[in-house]
Parts: structure tokens; C-alpha cells; sequence
């Protein structure tokens, strides 16, 4: 038995292909294109591990994606491969239609074609199980309800309209040609292996080197925080046991505004490596807001609970702990991420914004 992961060298995906191949003897074909995100260095541990086959290609190549299901004739495709750093998609939209847009479409037509060719207990047990956000369904008021599954769609920024296009056209895909789809909407991810772009690694790898904690706007920015590792016993449990053509919400319960935790990330740190010069808290530098930047985001992760009896194990102060600890533990998994290209485009990011 063979799962098709695409992007498991990313942050999420590499979570996800450690984690299945621990609780599991069933072969991970990886493939991955490498782009900045990317990185074979958080798969290290399987190296020499006849279970984990990576290919280096892209998700856009459909003769790469065929020949890929030909050989290994996978059950399922589990689809993670994506742009997904809004500040990027604001300075350089395409590159979100292509991954995003085009590559989940190419992913489904070879999907079906696939799938199409099967029969009997192979073709009723295969899964294409797409991995999405909740930015799709735009942002929330103060006191408006979570996002549900039936929330209508409202993308804000070329992220998350991209990623919305994705889902539709999943979601096409199994109403038009029957292709057995599932699909997940995650709220917002942190935990090992996170690239230093996105808040809570770049405020800790910021911190530890004394430089400046950006925090957009006033920071009360609300977002729901889910810890990777429960995103992928979401995920693994969505796969074994979701509903064809369904959609479920994941989340970590955790609504929290920016500025809590960045404080909470400073007050980790002061207590597992102090600093002489003072507590972290003191780096803190609120800078000009982002173009469209969402107020509020919240999952109501009832129906995942309700269907298929999942629900988040970790805590955000548990989470969170745990996250710190691991940067503090890896410095040269962090210095070798933080590569020259990394740095120009955050400097490039900031000062386009006139937040330099």
C-alpha cells in the first residue's frame, strides 16, 4: 500500500510524512518541487528508509504526476503542495495562480485519470485529500460565529483567493466526474520545522538574534492557532475515515490576538534563554499594517469532532512550549533556512510596504 503526498517537504507536509511513517509501514511517494519552503533537511531522519520515496518535480508536470501514479498505483493523494504566505502572494501573485490553481487542477486530472483506470476495491477505497485554509472564507467580525463548512467563501488576498479556486475546483471534480475527493480547512499552523516567515518562527528566530519584532498594525489581528502535529492526526483521521465529498474544518480551539503571542513567545524565551540586555518583550515594533489584511479568523471544528471524533491534544500553552523548545534545540536547522535569498526578500517585503 502506497499514500502520493505532494509538498512533503514543506512545512506541514514534512510534519505529516514523519508522522505517518511513524505510525505506519505503508510507503510515502513525496514529491516536491523544493522551492524556498521546501526542505529535504526536516526529512533527515528517513534517510536510507526504503518507506519514503522522494521525487524532486513539480506538481504542474503532468507527465511527471502520471507516470508517478503509474508506477507506484498509490490509494490515495494527499495534496499539500502550495504557496501559502500571503505577504508573498501581495508582491508576486502568479506564482499562487501557478501552484496553486494550475497545479491543483493538474493533480486532479491525473487523479482522475488514474483513479478512472482502477476497479473493484482499489477504485472504492481511493482518496484524493485536499489540504486547504481557512483564509478562503475571508474574515470575521468580533463577536460573528466561527467558520463553518457551509461559511460562503470570501477570499481577501491572492492567497487565499487561489486556494479558494483549489477547493473549487476539488470540489468540481467530484460533483461533475465523480473523482472521491475530501477536503480539510485548517486554521493557522505552528510547530517543528515552521520556514521563519510566518509569526510565531519569526518572532522567535528574531528574538534570539535581538533583532526587531514586527507586529502589524495594532496587533489585535485574532487568529485561531492549531499545533502541526494535530493537524496531522486531523488529517490521518479525515483520510481514514471522512465522507466522500465532504469538507471538514480543522482547528486548535485557540483564538488569540497577534500581540498575545508575541508577548507569550517573549515571556518563553526570557525563561528558557534570558537575554542580558533585557526581556524580549522590549524588541516589540509595531509597524504599518499589511494591504488587506483579515481582522478576525475562527474554526468551528464541531463537525470533525461530531462526524469523525477528532479533536486537537495539545493546548496552545502546551503547543506553543513545545515550539519554542524546539527552535531552541535545532539553531542549525534555523541558521540553514535563514539562507541570503530568505533574508533579501524579508528586507524586500518590509521596505516595499514602507515598514522597513
Amino acid at each position: 500500500m502506497t499514500i502520493l503526498v505532494t509538498g512533503g517537504a514543506g512545512f506541514i507536509g514534512s510534519n505529516f510524512v514523519l508522522d505517518w511513517l511513524a505510525q505506519s509501514d505503508e510507503t510515502v511517494v513525496n514529491l516536491d518541487a523544493l522551492t524556498y519552503a521546501g526542505n529535504l533537511r526536516n526529512l533527515e531522519s528517513l534517510a536510507g528508509d526504503a518507506r519514503h520515496v522522494f521525487v524532486h518535480g513539480d506538481i504542474t508536470d503532468r507527465a511527471l504526476v502520471d507516470r508517478l501514479l503509474a508506477a507506484h498505483r498509490p490509494r490515495a493523494v494527499v495534496h499539500f503542495a502550495a504557496e501559502s504566505h500571503v505577504d508573498r502572494s501581495i508582491l508576486g501573485p502568479g506564482a499562487f495562480i501557478r501552484t496553486n490553481v494550475e497545479g491543483t487542477f493538474t493533480l486532479l486530472e491525473a487523479a482522475r485519470a488514474h483513479w478512472g483506470a482502477l476497479d473493484g476495491d482499489a477504485k472504492a477505497g481511493f482518496r484524493f485529500l485536499h489540504v486547504s485554509t481557512d483564509e478562503v472564507y475571508g474574515s470575521l467580525a468580533p463577536d460573528a460565529p466561527a467558520f463553518t463548512e457551509t461559511h460562503a467563501y470570501e477570499p481577501n488576498s491572492p492567497y487565499s483567493a487561489s486556494k479558494a479556486a483549489s477547493d473549487h475546483l476539488v470540489r468540481a471534480w467530484h460533483h461533475t466526474y465523480g473523482l472521491p475527493v475530501l477536503t480539510t480547512n485548517c486554521s493557522n499552523n505552528y510547530g517543528p520545522y515552521h520556514f521563519p516567515e510566518k509569526l510565531i518562527p519569526l518572532m522567535i528566530v528574531n528574538a534570539l538574534a535581538g533583532k526587531p519584532l514586527p507586529v502589524y498594525g495594532d496587533g489585535l489581528q485574532i487568529r485561531d492557532w492549531l499545533y502541526v502535529g494535530d493537524h496531522c492526526s486531523a488529517i490521518r483521521t479525515v483520510l481514514a475515515k471522512g465522507r466522500v465529498g465532504e469538507t471538514y474544518n480543522v482547528g486548535g480551539w485557540n483564538e488569540k490576538p497577534n500581540i498575545e503571542i508575541v508577548h507569550t513567545i517573549c515571556a518563553l524565551l526570557d525563561e528558557m534563554r534570558p537575554d542580558p540586555a533585557g526581556p524580549y518583550a522590549r524588541l516589540i515594533t509595531h509597524v504599518k499594517d499589511r494591504p488587506g489584511h483579515d481582522r478576525r479568523y475562527a474554526i468551528d471544528a464541531r463537525k470533525i469532532e461530531r462526524e469523525l471524533g477528532w479533536r486537537p491534544a495539545e493546548t496552545f500553552e502546551t503547543g506553543i512550549r513545545r515550539t519554542v523548545r524546539w527552535v531552541l534545540d535545532h539553531e542549525v536547522w534555523v541558521r540553514e533556512v535563514q539562507s541570503g535569498a530568505y533574508r533579501d526578500w524579508v528586507a524586500a517585503n518590509y521596505a516595499a510596504q514602507g515598514r522597513a
